[in-house]
């Protein structure tokens, strides 16, 4: 290959969509088992080539030079091959520092924790020292020289103000659970995730929760590709190329969910937005059907509610897992779940989309608002949760191609 990441797992990786969007060049994502990473480098057949876990320190051994900023940092995740010469850099460096900068972070005189022990915990250090932090400290599971361990983070650390997750916990396909407790960090500031995919981990979802400035890995992607990329190329980039790779890569890969109650539109105008975004488009509802084989009212009559919101969770979960950019219109009730909304917000900007409860007309097709008073019933105990779970709220005053345009063009603004 010419141009790719070399990495042991990469079926989370975005950056092949990023560097073809920026640069006329092919890039492929090359996996390889640990025995193998040798045999590549030395064959030297790649132009140039960025490197992921676990092997931004292994490579290093079978480099002809590297850059002094990545030999001190003892990282490389880019490597350049000129006239069969092989020389590391470390662009996760710049990425890091960017995404820090972006949020408007300041690490000047803080007490900074990274978790993990790897390459680019290595960088977060780097980057945290050189940012004015008054102690850095690594945390690891295991005792290893360098590194405290989670239990004493907790118990000598708990003033620790900002945390840095470079970890794969939280990271496709095992999304489930945070990479540390952060209720047992009192004094924290600010969490910056590593991980990207989910565009956010349940540890930046607990630390929004608690209010605090939290932010996945997008960016850092984002603006170390754009720095790899000048590296490859020799080409340097306009500054703004960095924040329009941003918004291209979110706006094309996070989902766009729509709750609100039964009837209300949202498969209509879900239709509508898909075919404007080029997206695809799923109904959670229509998924439970196809599932269980037989009509949502039938579920209901047989099996009960709870057999139901069982089968809706796991098409949320399904349609949720992963950012591809699709439209999902949900089930009137299927936010009434956290555990549903939180695996949505992983991945998606949730609409809410509010019509007047007058202009919604009952059908047998919605067991729980089967007519007029259900429907206000239904929509005095969910309003509520739909304005708190929603990012946006979006009142119906047109048709479904009108709201379909507004949601299109508020959601091609969000940056």
């Amino acid at each position: 290959m010419q141009y790719g990441l070399i990495g042991e797992k990469l079926g989370h990786s975005f950056s092949k969509i990023i560097h073809e969007s920026m640069a006329d060049y092919r890039y492929e994502l090359k996996e390889l088992p640990r025995e193998a990473l040798a045999g590549f480098l030395e064959q030297h057949e790649f132009a140039a080539i960025n490197v992921t876990i676990p092997y931004k320190q292994a490579v290093i051994a079978h480099l002809d030079a590297i850059d002094p900023a990545a030999a001190a940092i003892g990282a490389v995740n880019t490597i350049v091959n000129t006239g069969g010469k092989l020389k590391g850099y470390n662009t996760d460096y710049l990425g890091l520092k960017a995404l820090i900068t972006k949020n408007g972070v300041s690490l000047q005189g803080k007490t900074v924790a990274i978790l993990g022990s790897g390459g680019t915990s290595l960088t977060a250090r780097q980057v945290a020292a050189d940012m004015g932090a008054d102690r850095v400290v690594r945390v690891s599971r295991r005792e290893i020289p360098g590194c405290i361990t989670y239990e004493e983070l907790y118990s000598r650390y708990r003033s620790v103000q900002v945390l840095i997750n470079t970890t794969p916990v939280g990271m496709y396909p095992h999304l489930e659970g945070a990479a540390a407790d952060i209720g047992r960090l009192e004094c924290l500031e600010a969490v910056f995730d590593a991980v990207y995919n989910p565009l956010r981990t349940d540890l930046v979802l607990l630390a929004r929760q608690r209010g605090l400035v939290a932010a996945g890995g997008l960016y850092m992607l984002v603006a170390q590709a754009v720095y790899a990329s000048e590296l490859f190329t020799g080409t340097a980039y306009a500054p703004e190329t960095f924040e329009r790779e941003y918004r291209n890569i979110l706006h094309k890969m996070q989902n766009i969910a729509l709750a609100g109650m039964p009837g209300c539109g949202k498969s209509a105008v879900g239709k509508q937005l898909a075919a404007a975004l080029g997206r695809d488009f799923a109904d959670t509802d229509e998924l439970v059907e196809k599932n269980a084989g037989m009509a949502i009212r039938d579920i209901f009559a047989g099996s009960g509610e709870a057999a139901f919101r069982q089968l809706e969770s796991e098409a949320v979960k399904a349609v949720a897992e992963q950012p591809t950019g699709a439209v999902i219109a949900l089930g009137g009730g299927a936010v009434l779940n956290p555990a549903n909304v939180h695996a949505l917000k992983r991945n998606a900007k949730i609409y809410y989309i509010n019509r007047n409860i007058e202009d919604i007309v009952p059908t047998v097709d919605r067991p729980l608002a089967l007519d007029r008073a259900a429907l206000q019933q239904r929509y005095r105990e969910r309003h509520g949760i739909y304005e708190q779970c929603a990012d946006k709220e979006i009142t119906v005053t047109a048709d479904a191609a009108a709201v379909a345009e507004a949601i299109r063009k508020d959601y091609l603004s969000e940056s």
